[in-house]
């Protein structure tokens, strides 16, 4: 059973598709990446997820119930932090924990003190005075304290210092570990890279790819750093090589995945004395599908 199944889910503001077609699905103890930049449909897919808003066409299935007319039953078992967010301004951040755990009908308080102490989080000052960061230090605390089935983070980090980001980090692996799943939107590619999975890509409303880092590889290039005793005199006209560079004596190139059998063998003929393959990020996988200005 999937915990989370998207089947040709359409979404359209008047005319315009806002989503438009996409298919998806989260598994038991998965760590699932949504990555694309905005506008892309991200946000809208969440909320068609969590029932907050009604699909024009396709299904939803979350737990093998409709997203929209079970969610107060799906809601039961899942958690959501949004990227922006907004509390009560009267309340202390401590208060608004207690709050949204009471709604759920826990009374276990052990894991709130844990989690208050890693984010490192004053609960006694009213929310009116948090940052942004600590605004999404008490929804992460909420959320990651509530025993839920399948957590679903819309940009959790967004505001956290590189310190903070870590701790979630930890917190995510600890959830897996328990065998939980989590569908993390995410615009911090290293930090999805680390997490999840499995990853989807979304343009302009449509899933372009979905696949594990390793299956999704194939997209872009790797860099090259090699050092050769013979001069790579025609390195820059074998194909799938681009960018070449030579820096005090170590040539560096991007090479396509495809052509890298072919240009190992050119490199091992010029007696290599030195080589480094770097794989490419997911950095490199979402600039190879949006380009540096749309990304």
């Amino acid at each position: 059973m999937n915990v989370l199944e998207v089947k040709d889910l359409v979404k359209k503001y008047g005319d315009f598709p806002a989503i438009n077609g996409i298919n998806l699905e989260v598994k038991p103890g998965e760590v699932y990446g949504f990555i694309g930049p905005n506008g892309a449909g991200k946000t809208t897919t969440i909320r068609t997820v969590l029932g907050i808003l009604k699909a024009n066409g396709g299904e939803v299935k979350v737990f093998e119930q409709d997203a929209w007319s079970d969610a107060v039953k799906i809601h039961e078992r899942i958690a959501y932090v949004p990227g922006d967010v907004n509390l009560w301004s009267n309340l202390t951040g401590g208060e608004v924990i207690d709050l949204f755990l009471r709604l759920r009908g826990q009374k276990n308080q052990d894991k709130k003190y844990k989690l208050i102490e890693k984010f490192d989080l004053d609960v006694t000052k009213k929310c009116r005075t948090y940052s942004k960061g600590n605004r999404q230090k008490v929804g992460l605390i909420a959320a990651l304290a509530s025993e839920a089935d399948l957590y679903i983070l819309d940009e959790p980090t967004s505001g956290l210092d590189p310190l903070m980001e870590r701790v979630f980090q930890e917190c995510i692996m600890d959830l897996k570990a328990e065998g939980k799943s989590i569908f993390l939107s995410s615009h911090i590619l290293s930090e999805v890279e680390q997490l999840c999975d499995r990853i989807s890509i979304i343009k302009n409303g449509k899933i372009i790819e979905t696949g594990s880092m390793k299956e999704l590889r194939h997209l872009t290039r790797s860099l090259v750093s090699v050092k050769t005793k013979l001069p790579l005199e025609q390195i820059d006209q074998l194909e799938g090589v681009k960018d070449v560079r030579l820096e005090d004596g170590v040539y560096q190139f991007q090479v396509d995945a495809k052509q890298i059998g072919e240009v190992m063998t050119y490199l091992a003929n010029h007696q290599i004395e030195y080589i480094e393959n770097m794989p490419p990020t997911l950095e490199d996988l979402f600039m190879h599908h949006y380009g540096k200005e749309e990304a």
